[in-house]
């Protein structure tokens, strides 16, 4: 079966996972289906109407939710932003950033919510219409639950998809928390019979020991709702695929013995966390995300990732006293490097004429003020690092891709460099600069760790692939479901 791009009349089978909660497992069972699908020859797209996540990803026409561009990848697909034609990114609790079909809306970020959902629905639909027309297979994500009641009137993302796309459901949930059979009966039975009728199949998730006593759990599941209990997925850490939601995985441990500790700071507003993740696979590397200064004793480098709010998370860190521990921490020689947000803060000052982010004073680690523009910049890049000295001196020369998001513009600080005080550029347009000392590393490039040169040169590794790593989640769910059963979802 394959499908002819803009054949009206061919109309892809949809598949959709839903979740009992919000981290039970969603992103990474739909990046899984897409490469099982894809691995059959059929051409897959993934969609998801609404990603709420400050993980995005740069595609042709702007920028998807980060889980969006891997699923495509996993699909064999080109990401665009038509598979995730809504991406809202929080900056603060009661605020969140409208990325509508890649671009930002500033009509509907200040829009009331739950005005926006009629307004966006028609784009939604229409994206979604096209990706089923143009495809043999469309992997849809839900978003929370499909039982949330006090949001049904306005939902744009769980059973409204669903209808539309006529999809066969599976509803996942996280057994390790516990009352995993009350969060998917209670689910089910929240749903209106027509909805009801469209979930195939219950998954247990992240489930630990022996699967047998679960009984007579599914049995009484099934005779409860009709619905079978289709899969018992173990706990899986190590699948290799990054991190959803802002859900940090604190079990990192290195392969072998510890010669390197990162300790990446994670602020509230912290954005593409999901970046980092290859360094969870270096030998000899331990990651780990930290919030107080006592956690930064220890490591070797001490990494200020991307923010959706630098001057709020910059106030942040200063509250928390990881201000004075990143300054000592880079007194002692040792690593900083900042990334994106993170590299704004580690200069003098941040200025904002436009209601931006807000004005703040940086780090002062290195001689550079940003000042927010209205315009974001949003691309790829594909560059070369000049010649670095000290701790990155092994970055020198090196040929890295990654890609730029970000308001804020970086320059030296005028009155500084008049006084000779000048940090030294490493890439060319303004991408990057290093202290004298060559300890303090700051950064416009997001996924340099993802670049296997770089990873080479820093420390003489490889990691596995992608490919690698979405066939290893196409095996497992191979492994666990019926494939039997996987296959009649799209007959």
């Amino acid at each position: 079966m394959t499908a002819k791009a803009g054949n009206d009349k061919i109309r892809a089978k949809a598949v959709m996972v839903l979740g009992t909660t919000s981290g039970a497992g969603k992103s990474w069972l739909t990046t899984a289906l897409c490469r099982y699908y894809a691995r059959q020859g059929l051409k897959v797209a993934p969609f998801k109407a609404q990603n709420m996540s400050n993980n995005a990803r740069v595609v042709d026409g702007g920028e998807i939710g980060s889980a969006q561009y891997f699923q495509a990848l996993a699909a064999n697909a080109v990401p665009e932003v038509r598979m995730n034609p809504l991406l809202l990114k929080p900056e603060r609790d009661t605020h969140s950033q409208v990325i509508l079909l890649g671009q930002v809306n500033d009509e509907l970020t200040h829009a009331p919510w739950r005005d926006r959902s009629e307004r966006v629905w028609p784009t939604i639909q229409k994206a979604l219409n096209e990706l089923m027309a143009e495809n043999d297979v469309v992997v849809i994500e839900g978003a929370g639950s499909p039982a949330e009641i006090n949001l049904k009137a306005s939902d744009i993302v769980n059973m409204r998809v669903a209808v539309a796309a006529n999809a066969a459901c599976l509803l996942v949930t996280d057994i390790d928390r516990g009352g995993a059979f009350a969060h998917l009966y209670g689910t089910f039975a929240m749903l209106p019979a027509d909805e009801q009728a469209l979930i195939k199949g219950f998954v247990l998730n992240k489930f630990r020991g022996d699967a047998a006593l679960l009984a007579p759990g599914p049995q009484m599941m099934q005779e409860l709702t009709g619905v079978p209990v289709v899969a018992t997925l173990p706990m899986w850490w190590q699948h290799g695929l990054p991190e959803e939601d802002g859900v940090f995985d604190d079990r990192s441990v290195a392969s072998g013995a510890v010669t390197t500790t990162i300790a990446v700071v994670a602020y509230p507003r912290i954005s593409n966390l999901d970046e980092f993740q290859a360094l969870k696979n270096v030998p000899g590397v331990r990651l780990k995300w930290v919030r107080s200064p006592s956690e930064i004793l220890d490591a070797d480098w001490v990494i200020l990732p991307g923010s959706k709010h630098t001057s709020g998370d910059l106030a942040w860190l200063r509250s928390q006293g990881l201000d004075a521990a990143i300054a000592a921490h880079a007194a002692q020689g040792k690593a900083v490097l900042g990334i994106c947000g993170g590299l704004q803060m580690l200069g003098e000052a941040l200025i904002d004429m436009h209601d931006i982010d807000g004005n703040a004073p940086g780090l002062g680690l290195l001689p550079l003020v940003t000042n927010f523009e209205i315009a974001k910049t949003v691309q790829h890049r594909q560059t070369q690092f000049g010649s670095l000295t000290g701790l990155w001196s092994k970055l020198s020369d090196v040929t890295v891709a990654g890609y730029e998001i970000h308001h804020g513009q970086t320059a030296q600080h005028p009155a500084m460099a008049k006084a000779g005080d000048l940090a030294v550029a490493v890439l060319p347009e303004a991408l990057g600069w290093q202290n004298p000392a060559g300890n303090v590393l700051g950064l416009y490039l997001h996924g340099m760790f993802e670049d296997p040169a770089v990873l080479q040169a820093l420390f003489g590794a490889t990691t596995p692939t992608l490919n690698s790593v979405f066939d290893g989640l196409a095996d497992y769910i191979t492994q666990h479901f019926e494939t039997d059963f996987l296959d009649s979802l799209i007959k």
